[in-house]
């Protein structure tokens, strides 16, 4: 496995936690599962430019959809 896999995943996981506490905390469903998807897709992708892409991705989707939704 490669170390930049690892590594990105261990961050995108920490960063889901986080997502997953403050989403608890507020109660905020999209939020929560947002945290969810950053905690287990690293495990489904095998390239280091896709997952920082999805990761990113996800991070952002809880701003976009409380700006436009």
């Amino acid at each position: 496995m490669n170390m930049a896999l690892i590594l990105w995943g261990l961050l995108f996981s920490s960063i889901g936690f986080v997502y997953f506490v403050y989403g608890k905390k507020r109660q905020n469903l999209l939020i929560r599962y947002t945290g969810v998807a950053l905690i287990l897709f690293p495990y489904f992708i095998q390239t280091p430019a896709i997952l920082v892409l999805v990761g990113v991705a996800l991070m952002a989707l809880p701003k976009i959809v409380s700006r436009y939704y």
